[in-house]
């Protein structure tokens, strides 16, 4: 993507910016509730991150969205991917990704996920695999492994949109600050230390950056105390806001103070957006079935539910959400909910939107991140198809579920 590309391409892509009429042809086409995934605002979030940190090895973080019409898309324009399981090791060498440039990145990671990544790394050895307990270089050993290890730090700074997401001061994730040098003193004698791995947060927007660059900045100290590694890896996070009054990321300050934190090293600094790649590249189109007059509220009901996307449920989590086969209509403050059977299927309370009526289509904006990742088939509903639009076409890249795949699996 030339500079005058990158300067075209907004720093996010609002719900409003979408073309209501061609979503409204895809509910038609392809039913709801339906995911839409843009393949070239994937791939231009990427250019554009890539571009504010030119010194940086900026990999994917595959567990944002792993797709595999989104990792090919990705690896199109030369990204590499970070993987948290074995099933996203095996996602991205599916989708055309060298496994020597892969990363493996686990967290208490179940036997047959350590048994895929040592079997893998065996014909691969460029695979990196991240520790963060003691334990796991015990088990990598137990395997006759050897090869490149990264050891993932917990800088006891903990950055983000929840408390869920703030990994960096959670014992769950990485080995304890000061631990580090002697746990690096170890790696050494049994393996190929090659890196140090931090995350402080996921969500990180400008009112964070100041906490997210303190843990940053810990980890920079700490590699120029233990020295003599190949990279050092300050994972993901940074944000992109889901509110339509947030401003976006200023990548340019943002990566200068990322560079001031992390400060002199004698290694290649990396990076993981997962979120700020795909977030605004995807929606959820959803048809209304009810409209119900309350004393307290008009209550719409939809086809998609706390299934389809369970970030609102799970975290409180703002979508956007628009009105899309009548913007023009007078909006009214609606609560949105599906089908499931708990108050928690709620999409929205109270927003102000376009009147919905019988089978319009309503937009939940923001849903390529951590959304059809986190579906499921509660209540047995079958997880809606997705369709990727690419070079001014749509098709399907996952089908609709049917009831039959609901319980295929069954003995």
């Amino acid at each position: 993507m030339s500079d005058l590309d990158l300067a075209r391409s907004p720093a996010i892509r609002r719900l409003a910016d979408w073309d209501h009429q061609q979503l409204q042809s895809l509910a038609a086409e392809y039913g709801t509730p339906l995911y839409v995934t843009d393949l070239e605002r994937v791939k231009a979030n990427y250019r554009r991150f890539s571009a504010a940190f030119p010194d940086a090895h900026v990999m994917y973080a595959a567990k944002a969205h792993t797709g595999r019409s989104v990792l090919e898309a990705l690896l199109s324009v030369g990204a590499d991917i970070e993987c948290a399981a074995g099933g996203e090791l095996k996602r991205s060498v599916d989708a055309g990704a060298d496994p020597n440039t892969l990363q493996y990145t686990a967290v208490n990671p179940p036997a047959h996920d350590l048994d895929y990544a040592v079997d893998l790394a065996e014909e691969a050895p460029g695979l990196t695999i991240t520790i963060g307990a003691t334990d796991t270089l015990d088990r990598l050993a137990e395997r006759d492994y050897d090869g490149r290890v990264a050891i993932r730090i917990n800088p006891g700074i903990g950055t983000g949109h929840h408390e869920k997401v703030a990994t960096g001061n959670d014992a769950k994730f990485g080995i304890p600050y000061e631990q580090v040098p002697e746990v690096a003193d170890r790696v050494r004698e049994e393996f190929e230390l090659v890196g140090l791995h931090s995350h402080a947060g996921s969500g990180v927007l400008t009112d964070d950056l100041e906490d997210h660059c303190m843990a940053i900045e810990r980890v920079g100290e700490l590699a120029r105390r233990v020295g003599g590694v190949e990279f050092v890896d300050i994972g993901g996070g940074f944000g992109v806001p889901y509110h339509e009054d947030e401003p976006p990321l200023d990548l340019e300050q943002t990566a200068e103070m990322v560079r001031e934190a992390v400060g002199e090293i004698d290694a290649q600094l990396k990076l993981e957006p997962g979120r700020y790649i795909v977030a605004d590249a995807g929606l959820i189109l959803t048809t209304v079935n009810t409209i119900k007059e309350t004393p307290t509220a008009t209550v719409v009901g939809v086809d998609a539910s706390l299934a389809t996307l369970i970030r609102p449920a799970m975290f409180g989590s703002y979508h956007p959400m628009q009105n899309v086969s009548a913007p023009d209509r007078e909006t009214e403050p609606v609560t949105v909910g599906g089908p499931v059977c708990t108050s928690a299927d709620v999409f929205a309370t109270d927003r102000p939107i376009a009147r919905p009526e019988r089978n319009d289509i309503l937009a939940i904006g923001n849903a390529g991140s951590y959304g059809y990742e986190l579906a499921s088939q509660f209540h047995s509903q079958p997880r809606p198809a997705e369709v990727a639009l690419e070079d001014g076409t749509s098709r399907v890249v996952r089908r609709r579920e049917t009831l039959e795949d609901v319980t295929r699996v069954e003995q």
